[in-house]
Parts: C-alpha cells; structure tokens; sequence
C-alpha cells in the first residue's frame, strides 16, 4: 500500500519519468521480496537498518554493481523520508547505509573529426527521409537535446528567426536553447520538404514517412546507423551526440555554467563529470605526443 501511493506521489507531485518510476517501483518489491523470504509478514515499512545492511550484503555477493546497489539505497532513502513526512515512520534506516563506492563511467562521446567528417562529407541520400535524418543528428549535437526532448518537439517549439528551441525536459522544466545559421538552414529546409508528408494537423516537428511523430526507437535507429559510418565509439546513440556536445563546447572554452544550463542539468555536479573527460583525452594527447611520456 505504501509503495503504490509513493510511487503515484512521485508521478504526480513531483514528475518524474516512467522511467525512473518503474525502477523505483522495481527496487522496493524486491526489497520486500527479499524481507518475506526472511518473514511473510514483513514489509518494507517494517524494516531496520540491520535488514537493510544484510539486503546490501546478499546484493554484493550475486554480483550485483556497485552503482545498481547505490541506485537501490536511493530508492529506499526516498521512501523512507516520504513515510516519515507522511507520518507513518520514524527514523530513515537507510540514512545509516553508505552504498558501496563505484567509479563513475566517463560517457561515450563522438570526437569533433568524425562529426565533422558526417555532417560535412558523408552522402545522407535523397528524398524526405534522408532529409530529416540530417536535421535530427545536427538537432542532436548542435543543441545537446535529450532523446526523449527531440521527440517530444512540435512546430511551435522552433523559432526560426531568432534561432530558438523551447524544449521540455525532466520533470516538465522548461529551457530555451539557442542555435546557429547551419542548423537554422537545415531545418527550414527539411520544414519544407516535412509539410509534403506531415498529417493533417500533425503538431510534430520531426515526422515519418506516414506524417507521424517519430518515436525514440526510430529515432535511435536512425542515429546509430549514421555514426557507424564515421566511428567505432563503443556506444553510438542520441545520447552520445549529447556528450558529444557538452564536450565539444567545454574543449572551445564554454564555461561551466553555461553549458550545466544547455544541457538542462539541475546540479553542476552532473555536469562536472565532462570536465573529467576532456581532462582525460588531454591527459591522451600529452602520453601520445611528449617524448618522455613513457618513461615511467
């Protein structure tokens, strides 16, 4: 009961994605799971902080990752201060639990040649589709959109002349992102050939062949079949495009706070981890061109 009620408070009061619900709700049944097979009639609500600390032990030893137990100790951590703030709890026994250290990925993103060497070389084809899927991959990095804002962009949310995207992102915040001459044409162009195929009425920006809005599994299709042409990246998705911009502004000296801003991101802690990753291909450069990098 508790469970259903603070997930419907996440969806309603505070926004969040059917995502990040699903795997909330998917971390407290299993920890309920876990606490009937120590005793039926125990419930999350019921639990202590030495049941949470043995959960986190038999999570470690199937092999669990370290940043899916950290994600799990969140969930909980969450649920409990809902329940206290709700009056149905006392202490948050998860507060206690420090989850296990992980080292945080540094994203996947596509270097500058290469995005060059598509844009600017690579044969798109002929006819609508081709068209769109340009304007789509260049929406993608010359604005650093979130694959879900993409899709969700209609024909009001560009502004031609002034260069402007109104996007919607997490939790329904709104930004405003401006954009060059290059994605400008390129958009005003596909706008063309779109309004030969769009549906009546179809509010969408980026449409199929059928006139419909597009969905993310086209879209990532899409995507990931133009970057196999021009890299081996191990990830090639609309999110790398997005770490790609964010990396490509930070390397052409783009403060911080500007670019926490584009990307939409609440803290600039999330946006800190790209100044680690140019760090990194910096740190790349200097091994690959000093003489004495080697020596050690």
């Amino acid at each position: 009961m508790f469970i259903d009620s603070f997930i419907k408070h996440l969806k309603n009061e505070r926004n969040y994605s059917l995502h990040t619900l699903r795997a909330y709700a998917g971390d407290l049944r299993a920890f309920e799971e876990y606490l009937r097979g120590i005793e039926e009639t125990l419930s999350v609500a019921d639990a202590d902080v030495d049941m949470l600390r043995l959960w986190v032990a038999s999570l470690m030893d199937r092999g669990c990752a370290a940043s899916s137990v950290c994600r799990k100790l969140s969930s909980l951590r969450s649920f409990y201060a809902y329940m206290r703030a709700a009056g149905a709890a006392g202490d948050n026994p998860a507060t206690a639990l420090r989850g296990p250290k992980c080292r945080k990925a540094l994203p996947v993103f596509i270097k500058e040649e290469e995005i060059d060497r598509l844009i600017d070389e690579m044969p798109f084809g002929e006819g609508f589709a081709a068209c769109r899927d340009r304007a789509m991959i260049l929406c993608f990095y010359e604005t650093g959109v979130r694959l879900s804002e993409l899709v969700g962009l209609d024909l009001g949310s560009v502004d031609l002349q002034q260069g402007q995207l109104r996007v919607l992102g997490k939790r329904n915040k709104e930004r405003i992102i401006p954009f060059a001459g290059e994605l400008r044409g390129e958009l005003e162009y596909y706008l063309s050939e779109r309004a030969k195929v769009a549906a009546p009425g179809e509010q969408a920006l980026f449409v199929t062949m059928a006139g419909t809005r597009v969905n993310q599994q086209q879209v990532y299709r899409v995507v990931n079949k133009r970057l196999s042409a021009v890299t081996s990246a191990a990830k090639k998705s609309p999110h790398t495009l997005r770490h790609s911009f964010a990396t490509a502004m930070l390397n052409n000296d783009a403060e911080l706070m500007a670019v926490k801003e584009l990307l939409g991101h609440e803290r600039l802690a999330t946006t800190e981890i790209y100044t680690h990753l140019t760090f990194e291909e910096l740190k790349r450069f200097y091994d690959k061109a000093h003489p004495r990098a080697g020596n050690n």
